[in-house]
């Protein structure tokens, strides 16, 4: 959260640009100087500004805020996940190239790499051919479907709920579809 920093000097101190007859006067001085202190904070970010738009050095609640402005996929990054923070940052970066490949199998995989950290699993039933005659055979299945699999270490419930809604975002509009969420297989060490 923005707000006041103890000892943060102001870079344009008000006391500085009054008219002599203030200058040396001691309540005016120090009356001043409490409103240094108050808009200290917001020069500083005036004079950061372009930080706060670079989501690699932005506040975190800050690039949350910018995620949302962007139109990044966010909703799936959990805030107590060791790895939240960074793809969160990773997500908002990407957000303006994967909204020109929205629709697509790249970027939907790549929508879920940044929500979940895992590869997902996608089968669909599209296709393209080229055919140098006309009438050639329509490649792909005759009913759409798109089917997207997860394997998390731990899931629950509410993954599944956070992928439905991904995938209803960054899917193919035209295109039903359906979403799992698996366990991991654990292998053992003898």
């Amino acid at each position: 959260m923005r707000g006041s920093i103890d000892g943060l000097e102001s870079s344009v101190p008000i006391g500085t640009m009054l008219p002599a007859v203030f200058a040396d006067d001691d309540m005016i001085q120090r009356f001043v100087s409490g409103l240094d202190e108050v808009l200290a904070p917001i020069l500083n970010v005036l004079d950061c500004l372009d930080a706060y738009f670079t989501p690699s050095l932005a506040p975190t609640d800050f690039t949350r805020w910018l995620g949302w402005w962007v139109g990044a996929e966010t909703d799936g990054i959990q805030d107590d996940d060791p790895q939240g923070e960074a793809r969160l940052r990773a997500a908002v970066a990407a957000a303006a190239r994967l909204h020109r490949i929205r629709g697509t199998r790249a970027g939907l995989a790549e929508a879920v790499w940044l929500a979940f950290g895992v590869e997902p699993e996608i089968t669909e039933s599209g296709g393209a051919a080229w055919s140098a005659r006309p009438r050639g055979p329509f490649p792909g299945e005759s009913r759409p479907r798109l089917h997207v699999a997860v394997r998390l270490s731990a899931p629950t419930d509410a993954d599944v709920y956070r992928l439905d809604n991904l995938v209803a975002a960054a899917r193919p509009a035209h295109m039903p579809y359906t979403v799992q969420v698996t366990a991991t297989e654990r292998t053992s060490h003898s």
